[in-house]
C-alpha cells in the first residue's frame, strides 16, 4: 500500500494494472474487508490503471473525524486530485457501491462509467439500522474477530462456504486485520447513509449492475429493480457467488467488467 497525506490525514491506496495508462479504474471496497479484497482485479484489465483506495479506518487510512458516506466519497475524490486523475470509471462493492452515489452527488462530471456490485440505492430500514447498532457494539467490545464470525456467513454465498473454504479464510484475515474503531465508524456510515434511489434516473453514464446469485444481503431481485431505474444499465448475475462476488468468482466478475471497459476504449 502507498500512503498520501491529505488535509492532515493519511489515505492508504494501491496502484495496480497498467500504471502508465491514461484510463483509470477506481475500485472501492466492501465492509469490512478492506482494499485487499480486490487482489483478483489488480491485473485483470489490460490498458487500465487501477486505483484501489482504503476507506477511512481501513488498511492504515486515518479515520475521518466526521464520517459519512459523502465524506468517504470526498476522500476518494481528494485522492484522485492528488494522483491527477480528472475522470475515471468507478466500481464499488457493497459499501463501495453506496459511495458511488456520494460521488454522483458531489462531482458527477468525474464519473465516466460505473459498476454497482452487490449494493443498493435505498437507505437502511429501521430493523436494519437496529442490527447495525448492535454491530457497532460488537466491534467496540469484542473486536474484529467477532465481526468476522458474524459477517462471514452473510458475506459469502453457500457455494463459497462449502466448496471454497480458502476464500472464507482469506476474507477472515482481511477483516481481522482491521481495527475496531475503523469497523465501528464504517457501520455508523452505513446506517446513516441517505436514500439514493432518486439519483437513479439521473445517471447518464454507462453502468453495470452485478450481483452474486446467492447474495442474501442485497438480493438479485432487488438489484435487478435498481438496474431497471438506470437508463441503459446492464444487469449481470454471477452463479455460485454471494455478496463478495468479485472475490468469490473473480473470472466471471472480471469478464463482466471487461465488457464495460472495452466499450469505452
Amino acid at each position: 500500500m502507498q500512503i498520501a497525506t491529505l488535509d492532515n490525514r493519511t489515505i492508504s491506496y494501491r496502484i495496480a494494472g497498467d500504471a502508465r495508462a491514461s484510463r483509470t479504474l477506481v475500485l472501492v471496497h466492501a465492509f469490512p474487508a478492506g482494499a485487499g479484497m480486490f487482489a483478483p482485479q489488480e491485473d485483470a484489465f489490460p490498458g487500465w490503471k487501477v486505483v484501489i483506495p482504503a476507506l477511512p479506518g481501513f488498511d492504515g487510512s486515518d479515520l475521518n473525524p466526521q464520517p459519512s458516506i459523502d465524506a468517504y466519497a470526498a476522500d476518494v475524490l481528494r485522492l484522485l486530485d492528488h494522483l491527477e486523475v480528472d475522470r475515471a470509471v468507478f466500481a464499488g462493492v457493497s459499501l463501495g457501491g453506496y459511495l458511488m452515489f456520494g460521488l454522483l452527488r458531489q462531482q458527477p462530471q468525474r464519473v465516466r462509467a460505473m459498476v454497482l456490485a452487490d449494493t443498493r440505492s435505498a437507505a437502511d430500514a429501521p430493523e436494519a439500522r437496529a442490527g447495525r447498532e448492535k454491530l457497532v457494539q460488537t466491534a467496540r467490545k469484542k473486536g474484529p474477530a467477532a465481526i468476522a464470525d458474524e459477517m462471514l456467513p452473510k458475506l459469502l454465498g453457500e457455494s463459497t462456504r462449502t466448496r471454497r473454504p480458502q476464500v472464507a479464510d482469506a476474507v477472515r484475515r482481511m477483516i481481522e486485520g482491521q481495527t475496531s474503531e475503523g469497523i465501528a465508524a464504517a457501520v455508523e456510515v452505513l446506517m446513516s447513509r441517505p436514500d439514493s434511489t432518486p439519483l437513479l434516473p439521473t445517471i447518464n453514464v454507462p453502468t453495470l449492475v452485478v450481483v452474486g446469485r446467492e447474495d442474501a444481503l442485497t438480493p438479485p431481485a432487488e438489484m435487478e429493480r435498481m438496474a431497471g431505474g438506470i437508463a441503459g444499465a446492464r444487469f449481470v448475475q454471477i452463479d455460485e457467488a454471494g455478496h463478495l462476488a468479485n472475490l468469490e468468482k473473480p473470472a466471471a466478475f472480471n469478464a463482466a467488467v471487461n465488457v464495460l471497459l472495452t466499450s469505452l476504449m
